[in-house]
């Protein structure tokens, strides 16, 4: 059986990482994506929120499934769940020059291979990152977003949490 983790923060899921993973999900028996918290970024939705939400978003895949790592390295978790590849989406050179030096290391750690898909021209300007700080200014992101994570921040919006 080939298995993958698609290991990410996903805060928020874009349709740039929902692309990844529904052309990852044909390439592989198993698709895990692996939410980790990022402790460099101020997160919008809490861990489970965020596995909460990409299990509905995914739920047509029945070949993927919705991890939290743990407080730990990537390779470590792939080890863990004897999954030998990882999934990275490059959107252009500056995200494979980060992403190959990532990937040697986790190759040297745990012997894990990792494939990159390139993301579709339409995606390649989003990031989460990106989206997150239109979002603060009161900015549209809805075209990048699946419905469910647009429904989600629009709850967060009437609760003040953003």
């Amino acid at each position: 059986m080939k298995r993958a983790l698609f290991p990410g923060s996903f805060d928020p899921l874009t349709n740039g990482h929902l692309d990844m993973i529904e052309r990852s999900a044909k390439l592989f028996d198993e698709v895990i994506i692996g939410i980790f918290v990022n402790t460099s970024k101020k997160s919008l939705f809490s861990a489970d929120e965020r596995i909460d939400l990409i299990s509905q978003v995914v739920a047509h895949l029945p070949n993927v499934k919705v991890i939290q790592q743990g407080n730990q390295l990537t390779a470590t978790t792939a080890k863990e769940l004897g999954v030998n590849t990882l999934i990275r989406g490059v959107r252009n050179i500056k995200d494979f020059e980060y992403e190959q030096e990532i990937a040697q290391m986790n190759h040297h750690l745990a012997e894990v291979e990792t494939v990159f898909l390139m993301a579709k021209p339409k995606y390649t300007h989003i990031s989460s990152s990106i989206l997150k700080e239109v979002l603060h200014f009161g900015g549209d992101v809805s075209d990048y977003l699946p419905t469910v994570i647009i429904e989600a921040l629009a709850r967060k919006r009437e609760q003040n949490e953003i």
